[in-house]
């Protein structure tokens, strides 16, 4: 028999249901180490992403309250999306799980270059 799972019950399954999802961790993170960027420079960034799917992490991102959308009505009109200030409160978060990834990156490297050395 299966454990039940109850979100509810779990402060960080709420927390990372905020976070996680396609893009979004590295949406945050462009927006943690910048005060503010407009949607086109965020798709330059990520050129991988669809504007679809930019368009709907923002919108998720809006609602959570992580980020803000500032509209600016001038011709053409521009949008410029920033954190929030309980956004801004993910920049230590972020700043961590970037090491880690970092580390484990380098330490995968090492064990695939160890791998391929054994290979021959």
């Amino acid at each position: 028999m299966s454990p039940k799972h109850y979100p509810n019950l779990c402060p960080i399954e709420s927390f990372l249901g905020h976070i996680m999802g396609p893009w979004t961790p590295y949406i945050l993170w462009l927006l943690s180490n910048e005060e503010s960027l407009r949607f086109g420079q965020i798709a330059a960034l990520i050129p991988d992403i669809s504007a679809k799917v930019l368009t709907d992490r923002l919108r998720k991102l809006e609602a959570s309250g992580l980020v803000n959308r500032d509209y600016q009505p001038t011709v053409p009109p521009t949008v410029y999306y920033s954190l929030t200030e309980r956004g801004a409160e993910l920049h230590g978060v972020l700043q961590g799980l970037n090491k880690v990834a970092i580390r484990w990156d380098e330490e995968d490297r090492q064990k695939e270059g160890d791998a391929e050395i054994a290979a021959e």
